[in-house]
Parts: structure tokens; sequence; C-alpha cells
């Protein structure tokens, strides 16, 4: 497992070594053409899992808590579909969101070793716990003309791609998580695959004087889940925080800085075009629950006109991360979808 993991990492070393010279609808073309293959090594059962309608239902029916989906599983794979399914993921993430996937992924591993010391569950719990339990699902025909779509979910992990003609791609939701948020045992002690998006947020919080920090602070106590959570659409949360207008030059940059963690999941040109929209629609908003110190509970939300970052930390001592990057009118590709269904309408 981690062998073929390593390799699809490489691909996407491949995939991306050229990213800065190339446009959005390259990322598309790629996914189309991996899509394609990897149906193709599909036996008939298998692409009966993995494939459905792009108007299905399903398309939008995300979580990222360890319960039952449909779509094909990486345990039902080959050795050589699931390093499609790899590749696949490699597409549409740029090299650190693959990264972080990968390892999210490997998580499973440690949770089962921890949950299992009881011999009489560990059947029950490799059920729940298990690497490879991550669900490929293909909506819609793969191709460089039409509209369809993909996701790979899990436990702690939903990425939701939707592609138009090949050029026009949206990348959200896109959803991260770990548990442990930090590892305390075994080899892989002290890794924190969302290390870097908890310790910049509490950066640019404690970096607020008081009256920053007052406006910024909309709780005392954080929420236990994102405010969001799974919700198939997304709306503005209120308003409260402390916009960029009132931050120095410092401050912002910070802000920027986490922005780019969440938006450097993916790959550099989709990450290029989300920072195009970013800009163009200011101002923007930072958001704290919770202490401002490691190990206690916190939360913080980043809001700008036509997107929403939530980062909740609070579940097991503050050591279980959840994270999310919304879109309000791109989520599931709604509003490329809007502009297909008017240029339909208007031919009619």
């Amino acid at each position: 497992m981690i062998r073929r993991i390593f390799s699809a990492l490489l691909c996407a070393g491949l995939l991306h070594s050229t990213t800065a010279t190339i446009q959005a609808h390259e990322a598309g073309k790629q996914m189309a053409e991996v899509a394609t293959l990897l149906i193709s090594v599909l036996t008939p059962e298998q692409k009966a899992k993995a494939t459905f309608g792009f108007e299905d239902e399903e398309r939008i029916n995300w979580h990222f808590i360890p319960r039952e989906r449909k779509g094909l599983p990486l345990k039902e794979m080959t050795p050589q579909q699931e390093l499609l399914a790899h590749a696949l993921i490699n597409t549409g993430l740029g090299f650190r969101g693959a990264a972080k996937a990968a390892t999210i992924m490997s998580l499973e591993e440690v949770l089962y070793q921890i949950e299992s010391a009881d011999e009489t569950k560990r059947a029950a719990v490799r059920e729940k716990r298990d690497p490879e339990k991550y669900f490929v699902s293909i909506f819609g025909t793969p191709d460089a003309k039409g509209t369809w779509g993909w996701r790979i979910e899990g436990h702690h992990l939903s990425l939701n791609f939707t592609i138009k003609d090949g050029e026009l791609l949206r990348a959200t939701p896109t959803f991260f998580g770990t548990n442990p948020g930090e590892v305390r045992q075994g080899n892989l002690s002290g890794l924190r695959v969302l290390g870097k998006e908890e310790d910049l947020g509490r950066e640019l919080a404690k970096s607020l004087n008081q009256a920053q920090f007052k406006t910024a602070l909309f709780d005392t106590v954080a929420p236990k889940e994102m405010i969001t959570a799974a919700d198939k659409q997304v709306n503005p949360l209120k308003p409260e925080g402390l916009s960029d207008s009132e931050m120095n030059a410092e401050q912002k940059a910070k802000l920027r800085e986490i922005i780019r963690e969440y938006t450097d999941r993916v790959r550099p040109e989709i990450a290029a075009e989300l920072w195009t929209e970013i800009d163009q629609n200011g101002p923007i908003s930072f958001a704290w629950a919770g202490g401002k110190e490691r190990g206690e509970p916190h939360y913080y939300r980043i809001q700008g006109k036509t997107f929403l970052i939530e980062y909740d930390n609070v579940q097991n001592e503050a050591n279980h991360p959840h994270s999310v990057f919304r879109s309000f009118q791109g989520d599931f590709g709604r509003d490329i979808l809007a502009e297909h269904y008017r240029e339909s309408h208007s031919k009619k």
C-alpha cells in the first residue's frame, strides 16, 4: 500500500513539473485522460460501483466521517487500478496536497493500531479503520468536451472536482482532517499533517492587539464542529471577525499565507484561478473562537465574498482537526453549471 502511494506521489511530481507554463485546461485534459484509463481497466461490476450519471444526487452527497459510501473503494482494486486511482488524485492536487492526502489515508493504520488493543474487537476496528477504504466516484463521461466530475472520499478526506469542456474547473468542497492531529506514539510520532494550518492560524490570532482580537473573537468557546459541517451548499456566515482592512501589513501577509496553505492543496494553475477570484472580491475577514494556546480547543474561519475556510480543532483534547475550503457559488461547479443551463436554454 505505502509503496503504491509513494509511486503515485512520484507521478504527481512528473505531472506538475511544468504547471507554471500550462493553463487550467491542461488539468482538465489530464483528468479526462486518467479517468478514462481507469474506467477502461475496471470489470463490469467495478464500473457499476465507480460510475454515476452526472445528474445523480450522489455527486453532492459528500461527507468526511467513517461511514458507508457509494463508489469503488481502493481495497477492491487491483494494484494497477489503485495506482491509476492515485494518478487521478494527482491530476487535481498539487504536490503538497497529494502528500497530505496520502498521509491522511495512512493515519487510518495509526488509528487501527491505537484502537485494536482488544483482540476481540480487532476485526470490527479493521473494518472501520482501513487505509484503503477510500472511494472513487466518476460522474458523467470523462471527455474534453462536455460536463463531468469526480470524487475521492473517505474518512477525513473529500476531494470534489467538476469540469466543463475540459477548461472550466471547480475543485470544491475540499476537506482535509486528521486524527490524531499530532501522532504521539509509534514510528510516526511527531507527525502533524495539518500542523501548518493550525500554527499559522494561531500566529495570526496572537499577533492581533487587544482591540483587534476583541473584534476577531466571536466566542470564547470553540464550536464542536465546523459550522457548515458537510452541508451540500453554503452561504456566507454572519460577518463576524476582523477585516483585513483593519490589519497591518504583517498581519495581512500572514492572512494570505494561511489562505495559500488551503489553495495550494490543488494544482498550481487551479490555485491561481482561485486567487484571481479572491483578489477581485475583497475584503477578507478573520474570526476566532476558543483558546490561543496549543492543546486548547480552538476554531477559526476566513471568509471573503466568494469563499469560506473553516478550521476546527476541539475533539480528542484539541488533537483532531477538521479543515475545509468552500466556494459559495462554485461548490460542485454550481456556477459553471448555471451558465451551461442558461446557454442551453437560450439555444432553444
